[in-house]
């Protein structure tokens, strides 16, 4: 009993993380609506970031944790901030530039495919029937919820190939590191793992704020301000601390499969904070998802 209940009671606490992850990063979809209001899209994601660096340093140092990485670790530091952060902090919003919000979420969330499909070669996780058809349900999910807003076919041709292409990237890099952060796992405690990935990840994306963004503080109101203090402490800090520990917890293409829930609580925040609609396409879409996820659990 003892040896069943204990795998039983961290893969429990993997979709306890599972669920903090996919509600911070959903809540994110609204909140970046609301931030592009008084922040330029680069320049909102290096003071987030850099935010997030500041606390985690902090906890770090309080919990007396060794923030510097071994020597031989520094290779896979580098290459898991590159796939983990930077992908979604620089090709997102580059694919925001040619597409709507709502396009650009359906493909993101493409990235459980991706993983499903490395996981396989990489990692040795043969996806079972259960699996193979969670992800069945929880794309048909997330495919339902932007049923209708989704018009690439004429999109293409009227120049929106560069963003379908960027937002291509970032499923496919994070799917990347989904896969390497459970190949080639660094021996660091989780919250300096997460600041130098996010010290890191956010580096390509400084260079291009400072190329091309001026932002003026002084008119940012205070939904502005309280906006980034979300997106920093638990948008990013929260968000990838709880997702590097369901990675720990879970097979890479069960955690994959549970990231089908951003978009739902995306729908469902977008609702609450933003008055957009929400009728039995997102109650249809949120149940699928959820039992996508739920059968991809069991194998």
């Amino acid at each position: 009993m003892s040896g069943r209940g204990a795998p039983a009671a961290g893969q429990l606490a993997g979709f306890g993380y599972l669920t903090v992850t996919a509600t911070a990063w959903g809540l994110n979809w609204p909140v970046m609506k609301l931030l592009m209001l008084d922040w330029p899209p680069f320049t909102f994601r290096v003071l987030a970031a850099s935010g997030s660096v500041l606390l985690l340093s902090t906890i770090a140092l309080l919990q007396r944790d060794a923030l510097l990485p071994r020597a031989d670790q520094w290779g896979r530091l580098v290459v898991a901030a590159l796939l983990n952060v930077t992908s979604w902090l620089f090709f997102a919003p580059v694919a925001i530039f040619w597409l709507d919000a709502s396009e650009a979420a359906i493909i993101a969330y493409t990235m459980p495919v991706w993983a499903t499909i490395l996981a396989w070669p990489f990692l040795g996780e043969r996806p079972g029937w259960r699996r193979l058809m969670g992800l069945a349900l929880g794309l048909s999910g997330v495919t339902l919820l932007m049923a209708g807003r989704l018009d690439l076919g004429a999109g293409l041709m009227a120049g929106k190939l560069p963003g379908v292409l960027a937002i291509l990237a970032t499923a496919l890099l994070f799917a990347c590191g989904t896969i390497w952060t459970k190949r080639f796992p660094l021996a660091m405690a989780p919250v300096p793992l997460v600041a130098w990935q996010l010290a890191i990840g956010v580096l390509p994306v400084a260079a291009v704020a400072l190329a091309f963004e001026q932002a003026h503080p002084a008119r940012v109101g205070p939904l502005g301000w309280a906006c980034l203090a979300y997106a920093s402490v638990i948008g990013q800090c929260l968000a990838y601390l709880a997702w590097f520990r369901a990675l720990k917890r879970l097979p890479a293409g069960t955690a994959a499969i549970g990231s089908l829930l951003v978009p739902v609580v995306g729908v469902l925040g977008s609702a609450a904070l933003l008055g957009e609609p929400f009728g039995l396409r997102q109650v249809g879409a949120l149940a699928l998802t959820l039992g996508g996820v739920a059968l991809a659990s069991r194998g």
